[in-house]
This record gives structure tokens, C-alpha cells and sequence, in this order.
């Protein structure tokens, strides 16, 4: 088995609750994925010149069997940052001086590469027909496309040839032609002979939708703490692959165990630790995992969920921390109820009649809504009633707390998820409206 793309380092950002982190990345999450359950493979890499005896050392001791440099990264350090690693919301990554940036492949490197029949390309800023040229006829591509990939158009000289294609909602590709209805990309990628699409929805699992079956099925996401979650995707996708090829499982049962490492890679960012976690989920049966099952709520199904934000959402508050949750949930398409906008925002001048006009629509929209996130940031008194009506009309109510004021017995225990770190709330979110979902 071959992976294919460019290496970067990756830098996330330092900020109050995690300090910086620098690694090797792009291709070497999928290297990782792959050395965590001793897989054999290999890798054709794009980078520097700069990197490249630091990339040698470091997979060859993650279990790489041959490093072929096939191209040199010019005009740029190959370094992406990252501003928000868990992807509570847009990660924010920033490559310097992309603009300058140009990939070079190397000559005569066809020979080196035409023995591998299985390879996962991590599409960059390079040419994708110029690459499928230097194998064979005989070799099976699967494509995971997080950016650079603007049209199905673009993969159509792989048709024939093609295994899996993996996307995600954060995906280009997948944002231009599929974000209200996935139909039109779904037609568009059968048409060109792929085996399966793997749709990869964050914290609501993914999709497997195997065209050779006609079969769809949905693999849930176990959600914990997340720890990083860069690279946790081309984990996932070098991980199904390799089981598929391997093991000759179908694409479900590959995808499962490819979700299985995705999930211990976001919680840790050693890779021994990483290894450890990896041996230990595949060491209970299959079966087991699917029994105990996880979160699933696809990126279409989130809009037809409301939800009720209850905060003092008013212009002259200070917000940051109430619209960084806005901006997430805005991020992973949840549909959000905001009584203090849709209902008019009171002051001192508003009437008695103003006043109870107000209360009456948004006791209104709390019935009208399936659950509740409260903010109650200066313990507004307001947001503190809500929470109690959402409790007594059996609403699933999430307290997000930052400043930890709210540190109360009934506000505690009356809401279904407490917490001051926003990454749990998420988390919350994704499995009590999962669970709402399996229920209706």
C-alpha cells in the first residue's frame, strides 16, 4: 500500500488552555494511522528539500517500508498553523506564503512507483493527472479530498481505476456542491466508477455509501475529549483502505475500524500512546464496537433540529465567549433559535404590553424548540429562568458555563450537560440530538 502527498509541519497556536504544538503533518497522520496497526505500506512524498532527512528518520521509525520523493515543495516553508485544533468551529489554518508556493515533481520516478496497486492520494497543490501517469493500469486510487479538488471533473481520469473517494463537510468540494443536498455529488461521483463515497461528518459520525452494493450505511462517532483533532481525518481514510485491501472486508466493517483509529487519534497527539489505544480497540471483535454504538446525526439531518439559545444575547453585553458557541453551531449547521433577535431585545423604555408580548413568544419558542443551550454568562437571571421552563416542559438542556459563575446544584443537575470547556458541550449537543433522532 502507497500514500501519496505532501508533508507539512503543523503548528497549532498556543492560547490560555493549550500550549503550541509542532509536528510533522499532511501525509504523516495517515502514516501514523497506518504504522498504529502494523500495516505495511509505503510513501511518496512532496515537500522540501529541507524536510526531507527529518521525514526519512521519522518514517522509518513509524514502520515505512520504502520514502520515495517524488516532487519539492519551492517558494514556501510548507507550514500550515492552526487556531482552533479540536474543531469546535472553523480550524483556522493559515499556510505561509501559499501564494509563493509551487510544487516541482521529479524526473524518471515512474519506475519507483508502477509496483504498487493500492494507493490513497492526498490530493495538494499538485497535478493529479501528471501523478495517476506514473502507475501502472493495474493500480486501485482512493482519494481523500480535503482541498485543492474545486470539481468531480477534476477525478475523472481516474475513472476505471477508482476504490473509495473521502470527503468532508469541511471539504471545498463538498461546500460548492453538496452542502443542501448531497444527491447531485453522489450522482456525479458514481458516474466515474467509484467503488464507495465516504462522507465524513465531524462529531455525527460518517456515511458509507457503497455504490457496488447500493448500499448506504452510517458509522457513528464515538465522541470523548478531544484532544487535536488535525490529521484525524486522513487517519480515518489510510486506516478503511488498508483494512478494505487487507482484510477483504466490505466497506462498512473497513470504514468502522477506519473510525475506530480516527476516534484515538483525536484524543492523544503521542504516538505511542496512540499505538496503544489502536492495539486496544482491535483487540475486541468488531461486533462489540457496533453494539455499543456511538453519536449519529448527519450534516442534513442537524437543520431539523431547533435550538433554543438561552443568553442575555443582547448588543451590549461583552459576547466573545457567547459567540464563539454561536459560531460553532453555526459551523457544524445546527439550526439556532435566537429569542432575544427573532423577538425584539427590551430596554428601559419598552411597555408593559412590549414586555409581556416578548415573554409570551419566547416561552412560545421554547415549546417550539427540541432542546435548550443556555449561556448564563453574569448569571443573567433571564437565561437562569429559561433554563428553569426548559426543565419543567422536560427539554434536554445544555448549560455552557465559562466563566464558571454558575456553579449551583439545581442549575447543575437540572441540565442535562454542565460544563465550562465548550468542546463537551459540543460533544453533549451531537449525542443528546443523536439520541432525539433515534427516537423519532
Amino acid at each position: 500500500m502507497l500514500i501519496l502527498g505532501e508533508v507539512l509541519v503543523d503548528y497549532t497556536l498556543a492560547t490560555q488552555e493549550i500550549p503550541c504544538k509542532l509536528r510533522l503533518g499532511g501525509i504523516i497522520h495517515a502514516a501514523r494511522g497506518l504504522w498504529a496497526n502494523d500495516t505495511k505500506y509505503s510513501a511518496a512524498v512532496i515537500c522540501p528539500t529541507y524536510l526531507q532527512k527529518e521525514i526519512t528518520q521519522y518514517l522509518e521509525t513509524h514502520g515505512c517500508s520504502e520514502i520515495i520523493f517524488i516532487g519539492e515543495v519551492v517558494g514556501a516553508p510548507n507550514v500550515i498553523s492552526f487556531s482552533d485544533p479540536k474543531e469546535i468551529g472553523h480550524q483556522g489554518y493559515e499556510e505561509l506564503l501559499r501564494d509563493r508556493k509551487q510544487i516541482s515533481l521529479y524526473d524518471n520516478i515512474s519506475d519507483k512507483l508502477k509496483g504498487y496497486k493500492e494507493v490513497v492520494i492526498f490530493p495538494g497543490g499538485f497535478d493529479l493527472v501528471c501523478i495517476k501517469a506514473l502507475f501502472g493500469l493495474d493500480t486501485r486510487f482512493s482519494l481523500d479530498i480535503a482541498y485543492d479538488i474545486d470539481s468531480v471533473n477534476e477525478i475523472i481520469p481516474f475513472k476505471g481505476q477508482l476504490r473509495a473517494i473521502f470527503l468532508s463537510t469541511s471539504s471545498e468540494l463538498f461546500l460548492t456542491f453538496g452542502k443542501n443536498d448531497l444527491t447531485p455529488l453522489l450522482e456525479q461521483i458514481a458516474s466515474i466508477s467509484a467503488e464507495a463515497l465516504i462522507f465524513k461528518e465531524n462529531r455525527g459520525g460518517s456515511r458509507v455509501f457503497d455504490f457496488t452494493s447500493d448500499k448506504e450505511v452510517c458509522i457513528p462517532a464515538i465522541l470523548s475529549k478531544t484532544v487535536n483533532s488535525v490529521g484525524v481525518g486522513d487517519v480515518y481514510s489510510a486506516v478503511t483502505v488498508s483494512k478494505k485491501s487487507s482484510l477483504h472486508m466490505d466497506w462498512e466493517d473497513s470504514a468502522w475500524l477506519g473510525a475506530l483509529s480516527a476516534t484515538a487519534y483525536s484524543q492523544t497527539t503521542f504516538p505511542d500512546d496512540f499505538k496503544r489505544d489502536v492495539k486496544r480497540n482491535n483487540d475486541v471483535p468488531l461486533q462489540h464496537h457496533k453494539l455499543i454504538g456511538g453519536a449519529t446525526l448527519t450534516w442534513h439531518d442537524r437543520p431539523s433540529y431547533s435550538i433554543y439559545l438561552a443568553a442575555p444575547d443582547f448588543s451590549y453585553v461583552e459576547r466573545q465567549a457567547l459567540d464563539k458557541l454561536i459560531k460553532s453551531l453555526e459551523y457544524h449547521n445546527f439550526k439556532l433559535r435566537r429569542p432575544i433577535i427573532e423577538n425584539g431585545e427590551l430596554n428601559e423604555n419598552s411597555t408593559d404590553f412590549e414586555r409581556r408580548l416578548v415573554y409570551s413568544k419566547d416561552c412560545a419558542m421554547i415549546d417550539e424548540c427540541e432542546l435548550m443551550i443556555a449561556v448564563p454568562l453574569n448569571k443573567d437571571p433571564g437565561t437562569l429562568v429559561e433554563i428553569g421552563i426548559a426543565i419543567a416542559k422536560g427539554k434536554p438542556v445544555i448549560t455552557y458555563d465559562p466563566y464558571c459563575e454558575n456553579d449551583n446544584n439545581m442549575v447543575i443537575q437540572g441540565s442535562n450537560i454542565y460544563s465550562s470547556d465548550i468542546d463537551e458541550c459540543l460533544n453533549g449537543l451531537f449525542s443528546l440530538v443523536s439520541k432525539l433522532g433515534a427516537t423519532k
